[in-house]
């Protein structure tokens, strides 16, 4: 399971929207075995598949905190059905704008179609950290980035700073 590189802000494959998973097979379960990999080697606790250069409605979770055994959730074609009128505040990071956290205000609770790893579509009702997770992640499906939901200053003064510092990186390729 290689590591993949991750895509990092102010990449423009970020602001992509991805592609639905058009059947569950082994060279996606092998994206999806690879992703995880990437994710507990960053660390992070959620990866999309677009963070990766693949276009594809696809991301992983785990909550687990350390010293507990890995609670791995793979989430394929995922779609929030049901969302609460309730609001929670989180203080929320991305693998793809390292080192920035902010305060984003999401639903409290939602519920999540998907498809697992053996393609059988499923639901999940989330709230607390996993509601907030999985709708950090659905969001970068759709080309939307946490700092979206903050305010117009502080998301131009970090996306000011990742330009300046994307001078030094070269820009990361699409794979597929």
């Amino acid at each position: 399971m290689p590591i993949k590189p991750l895509i990092i802000l102010p990449d423009p494959v970020l602001r992509l929207v991805s592609k639905p998973v058009e059947r569950v097979d082994a060279p996606l379960l092998k994206l999806a075995d690879d992703m995880f990999a990437t994710m507990y080697d960053a660390p992070g606790i959620g990866l999309a598949a677009i963070q990766v250069g693949e276009p594809l409605r696809m991301l992983v979770i785990d909550l687990a905190k350390e010293g507990e055994d890995p609670a791995p959730q793979l989430f394929i074609n995922p779609e929030i059905v049901e969302s609460s009128d309730e609001r929670s505040v989180y203080e929320e990071g991305c693998l793809s704008i390292p080192d920035y956290y902010a305060e984003v205000e999401r639903p409290a609770r939602v519920r999540v179609r998907h498809l697992d790893r053996d393609g059988k579509e499923r639901e999940v009702e989330a709230d607390g950290l996993l509601a907030t997770c999985l709708q950090h992640e659905i969001d970068h499906l759709n080309g939307v980035l946490f700092i979206d939901h903050i305010s117009k200053l502080k998301r131009d003064m970090v996306v000011k700073k990742f330009k300046k510092l994307a001078k030094d990186r070269p820009p990361a390729r699409m794979v597929g």
